[in-house]
């Protein structure tokens, strides 16, 4: 069973780069904002979803960046295989959901919410200067965090 997994990368004008810190069932990761395809959906279609829907976010989807060429089992579904689709994205609108400047620095509330859901985000860019694959936890996000530092 393939898992497809459509994720962006947004530079900031600062040349910050937008990272999600998430804890999924007991586990935290850093990676880049984005989520599963859904059924009659198109990859750029996905992307815009899920900024909007973890953002509130409209963003304009660019460059293909990478696609996996690997095999990636599912961390959370190991009969899954992994297949990741990563494109830049240009926000059309300020952020305006909270920025953290610390990783994994969720508030009282997201913290109630784990408790029901299991899974709690938040958001924070990463400087350039200090932006590079060890800033991420995902496999395929360490590939694509180093074209991104080669590419620009």
């Amino acid at each position: 069973m393939f898992n497809v997994r459509v994720y962006g990368i947004l530079v900031n004008d600062d040349k910050k780069v937008l990272v999600s810190d998430e804890k999924i069932r007991g586990s935290f990761y850093t990676k880049f904002p984005g989520g599963g395809l859904e059924f009659g959906e198109g990859t750029r279609d996905c992307l815009a979803r899920e900024f909007m829907e973890e953002m509130n976010l409209r963003v304009e989807i660019g460059e293909h960046i990478y696609t996996t060429d690997f095999f990636q089992m599912s961390a959370f579904t190991p009969e899954h295989q992994i297949i990741a689709i990563y494109y830049f994205a240009h926000a059309l609108e300020p952020i305006t959901v909270p920025l953290r400047s610390i990783p994994f620095d969720f508030d009282e509330q997201q913290l109630r919410l784990y408790e029901t859901t299991q899974e709690i985000e938040t958001f924070r860019f990463i400087d350039w200067d200090l932006f590079d694959e060890n800033q991420v936890t995902l496999p395929i996000d360490k590939v694509v965090a180093s074209i991104v530092k080669n590419k620009l």
